[in-house]
């Protein structure tokens, strides 16, 4: 090919390239234009919401409006980077309308802000708790709207702590998400070769334990308070790594010496997002209850029995010791169904009837699996 008709190609390829952006521009300023329009509705439905006192967060609306939008999705846009745009179309209205303060086990980088982060989006105001109790006081004292706490893990079972507070913090669910857990090895040194000493939270070095063994056979291994910490740690010694999320390398200018380093990858957190008020309307297709029973024969057999005779499918069964009271115990259960519903008012006397003690820690949508976090 000639020179000359070298050059004409690349004039033409500029030229479309040009007219292309020039394009994209014009449809910028147009989304530019529709999303204040949006701001401005906002605005206005937060000044209703704060007239009647609601909450800015509304989870079935939220999921409705997602579900919505991919049902009308042509599919050139993938559902998945819809849905992140959305997220952050949605974490901005909610600012908008109201600030909203989101409380979580911190410190900042742990596994429960990465999972507030990818559900919440990032104009939440995300500020870190000391322990459990601490997330559920603050939202209990209404210090803060939502809170985020990780439920149960699907390698390692339920947080039997979570379970406690609600028994004493009048605190109900509001969403779920189901988060893949997945660990990466970060350090300030360059290779796998200067590591003597890792660092991490008690539950990640066990997910690892395999990974190290091979991998790092001759290392200390030190237990720390959160994966967060961990990162912290090593910051200034390069004889050290952490082992947490891969984002914790940018937060900490870390280098990711490996990801991807749990013994079994199929590994899921549940996280639930509470608040101080059972959220309203929407289709709230899933229940968590807590209850204990009578001391006598049968008498978990009979809340069985009343569940399936109304058809309704239990999808977690799990009993933990009362500490206020030896050898009792409580039940934790969601149920495929919404208890807030006036259709169950007669099955919800007959289950208090049956048991002696029954809280319902919410109704709410049934979360999804994110694979971000």
């Amino acid at each position: 090919m000639s020179r000359r008709r070298q050059t004409t190609s690349s004039r033409q390829v500029e030229e479309r390239l040009q007219k292309i952006r020039q394009e994209i521009d014009s449809i910028d300023e147009k989304l530019l234009d529709l999303l204040n329009r949006r701001a401005g509705l906002c605005l206005e439905v937060g000044g209703i919401k704060s007239e009647f006192r609601e909450t800015a967060f509304k989870p079935f609306r939220e999921k409705e409006v997602l579900e919505r939008l991919k049902e009308a999705n042509p599919g050139i846009l993938p559902d998945d980077h819809l849905h992140s745009i959305y997220r952050e179309i949605l974490s901005s209205s909610r600012r908008l309308q109201q600030p909203q303060k989101v409380v979580y086990l911190g410190p900042e980088g742990t596994f429960s802000y990465f999972a507030g982060i990818e559900y919440l989006g990032h104009s939440a105001d995300f500020v870190a708790c000391r322990t459990i109790a601490d997330v559920f006081q603050s939202v209990m004292s209404r210090e803060a709207e939502l809170g985020i706490v990780p439920l149960e893990n699907s390698l390692q079972g339920s947080v039997g702590q979570i379970l406690d507070m609600f028994l004493t913090h009048d605190i109900y669910i509001q969403a779920e998400l189901f988060c893949k857990i997945s660990h990466a090895l970060l350090s300030s040194a360059g290779d796998l070769a200067a590591i003597k000493t890792v660092f991490s939270h008690p539950q990640a070095l066990e997910q690892c334990a395999g990974w190290l063994r091979i991998h790092l056979p001759e290392s200390k291994i030190v237990p720390v308070e959160s994966t967060a910490a961990a990162a912290g740690r090593v910051v200034d010694d390069k004889s050290a790594c952490a082992i947490g999320h891969e984002r914790l390398g940018k937060m900490f200018r870390l280098n990711v010496l490996s990801h991807g380093i749990e013994d079994i990858p199929d590994n899921w957190t549940r996280f639930i997002i509470i608040g101080a008020k059972q959220p309203e309307g929407g289709n709230q297709d899933k229940t968590s209850i807590l209850f204990t029973l009578p001391d006598k024969s049968g008498a978990l057999v009979g809340v069985l029995s009343l569940l399936a005779r109304k058809g309704i499918n239990m999808k977690k069964l799990e009993s933990r010791p009362l500490r206020s009271e030896k050898w009792q115990y409580v039940f934790f259960a969601d149920l495929e169904c919404d208890l807030s519903d006036y259709r169950y008012d007669e099955l919800k006397r007959e289950l208090a009837d049956a048991c002696h003690f029954l809280r319902i820690l919410g109704s709410y949508p049934a979360g999804s699996y994110l694979h971000g976090t």
